[in-house]
């Protein structure tokens, strides 16, 4: 028994040790920096704005979940030529989404394709790019609501020739459903203004997130047939198009970056299966493109190295420990004492910066993220490497079809269709906790929730 107590503590020491490390060094790097004032960037932005084409791919979608998508698109302030490409991905509920697609049909600024089977996500969004020609292109996934200042605010930061890609602050519109929604929001939180934040300081944000992701267009053109044509293992890899698409872009030479104020709201699951099954999806596709951006790390700071390091090794000590330990208690009977209480310990110091920095406590609530993480999470992550091949969406469903001879209602806001400057706002505003001082307002409804259509796309 002492080999499994031994085995445990060795390897939840190192896991400290690692966590505190890395964790420390990007808490350092995810601090903000000088930036130049709005007044500057509004006076640079003056001159010639990028034309900007806004593409939202959409399978199986609810109809006044897509509604509220689009009217957040139709609502924003940009002052320069936008025009948005919603493509029907062969829904097999499209005589549902149809009125939505009437309405936005009368906006010049709107292009509804509908395509007449389902291809999947990347050659959706791929299909869209080569029928536009805008100079920046901005994905946004069905299900998620932008802040009317979103697309002024990725446009000021892609001023940079250099800057290929960019991605805004995503939260869940659907947080105060269920306790797994605020859950994931806070987890949201940290990963955007954690992770990104700190990748971000070195220019090299490794996964530009799929709900609200701005892109180069000239840097598109050159890698749009690598990301179509993306193989593993002899097989066409479908998932997991965010993650890859930005690798491609760093191994073109571009910075990718993340930018806080640029606010999108997205519906999250709100039960496990459907989380289970997202997050499995997600392993399997952050694998396959680590071992690609492996190759990358020399070229990048070494922060970077680091962060590939604690996010992956870290994980593994975490759950050599807990299965030691899991040993331990049950073949022993002894109760593995330093293993719960480091883990326990290493929890809430991570729980209470969370909190300090995003000024809410309910950070501290992140605890239970921990036993969903070790009983959870590592046993999944440790059967989607063991299952890498597998390219399952796994919950492509279809969402909210009325039984036969019923019909479902739409409401749409009196303002669709018009021009920008007539467009209302959607009826209630999101704020989240700790970004009181960034203005940016965001609306969304009641209404953006259903059990599984979260996951139909991401």
């Amino acid at each position: 028994m002492d080999l499994f107590a031994t085995t445990s503590a060795v390897a939840v020491s190192s896991y400290a040790l690692l966590s505190t490390v890395y964790k420390s060094a990007q808490a350092l790097y995810a601090q903000p920096v000088n930036a130049s004032s709005p007044d500057d960037d509004l006076a640079q932005s003056e001159t010639a704005l990028p034309s900007v084409d806004v593409i939202v791919p959409c399978f199986n979608e609810d109809p006044n979940t897509l509604f509220e998508c689009l009217e957040s698109i139709a609502s924003q302030d940009y002052a320069g030529k936008l025009q948005v490409y919603v493509v029907d991905d062969g829904s097999a509920n499209r005589d549902v989404v149809g009125p939505v697609h009437d309405i936005y049909a009368n906006d010049p600024r709107f292009s509804i394709i509908l395509l007449a089977k389902n291809v999947g996500k990347r050659k959706a969004q791929i299909a869209a790019i080569r029928s536009s020609s805008g100079d920046l292109v901005l994905n946004v996934d069905s299900d998620t609501i932008l802040a009317a200042d979103v697309v002024t605010k990725l446009v000021l930061k892609m001023q940079d020739p250099e800057i290929g890609a960019a991605m805004g602050q995503l939260i869940a519109s659907n947080r105060s459903e269920t306790w797994l929604t605020r859950l994931i929001d806070m987890e949201y939180w940290l990963a955007c203004n954690e992770e990104r934040a700190a990748q971000a300081r070195f220019g090299a944000v490794m996964c530009c997130c799929g709900p609200c992701a701005m892109y180069r267009r000239s840097a598109l053109a050159l890698l749009l047939d690598q990301y179509e044509a993306q193989y593993f293992r002899g097989r066409p890899s479908d998932f997991g198009e965010d993650r890859h698409l930005t690798i491609l872009m760093l191994k073109a030479g571009f910075r990718t970056e993340y930018v806080p104020d640029a606010i999108a709201a997205t519906v999250v699951p709100d039960s496990l299966g459907p989380y289970l099954r997202q997050q499995l999806r997600w392993a399997r596709s952050t694998f396959r493109d680590t071992f690609l951006g492996l190759r990358l790390l020399p070229e990048l700071d070494g922060y970077l190295t680091l962060d590939v390091i604690g996010q992956n090794l870290g994980p593994l000590l975490l759950a050599v420990s807990a299965l030691a330990a899991l040993t331990q208690l049950v073949i022993g009977g002894s109760v593995p004492w330093w293993t719960g209480l480091t883990i326990a310990a290493m929890t809430m110091v991570r729980c209470s910066v969370a909190a300090f920095r995003a000024r809410d406590v309910r950070f501290l609530g992140f605890s239970f993220h921990t036993p969903i993480n070790i009983f959870l999470l590592l046993p999944l992550k440790a059967y989607a490497l063991c299952t890498l091949s597998n390219s399952d969406w796994l919950s492509r469903k279809v969402a909210n079809v009325p039984a036969e001879g019923e019909k479902q209602a739409v409401t749409p806001h009196p303002n669709a269709g018009l021009s920008p400057a007539s467009q209302g706002r959607i009826s209630r505003t999101i704020r989240q906790p700790g970004f009181s001082h960034r203005p940016s307002s965001l609306a969304a409804t009641e209404s953006v929730c259903a059990s599984d259509r979260s996951t139909a796309y991401k």
